[in-house]
């Protein structure tokens, strides 16, 4: 079964090496710029990983909404483990990225 690797950014589009070189993209993730389509994509296919952007635009949700949603899902064994970074520049925003996947990453292992 095909896994999947998201790149969640509302601007900055994975193909595009020019620009996404310094931010760790391989070139071949799944392009996602909203909070729900990232979640419909998690529950419904095979995910290898996650790239992370926080600001994803005005009146969007943020990344780091996401990565809660992602560790309560870990948390209640609903969906399976992935891989995961954050390439946002927003660092507070980061940080809680982080925590909350860390969290996950300890909540798969149980």
């Amino acid at each position: 079964m095909k896994m999947i690797d998201i790149w969640l950014d509302d601007e900055r589009n994975p193909k595009d090496l020019n620009i996404i070189r310094d931010f760790g993209s391989k070139g071949t993730e799944y392009w996602v710029k909203n909070i729900n389509e990232a979640e419909l994509i998690i529950l419904t296919n095979n995910i290898n990983s996650i790239s992370f952007d926080n600001d994803l635009g005005e009146g969007q949700e943020e990344g780091y909404i996401l990565a809660n949603w992602i560790e309560e899902k870990a948390f209640n064994k609903e969906i399976p483990k992935m891989n995961w970074k954050v390439h946002s520049r927003n660092p507070v925003a980061a940080k809680r990225i982080e925590q909350s996947m860390r969290n996950a990453d300890r909540y798969w292992q149980k």
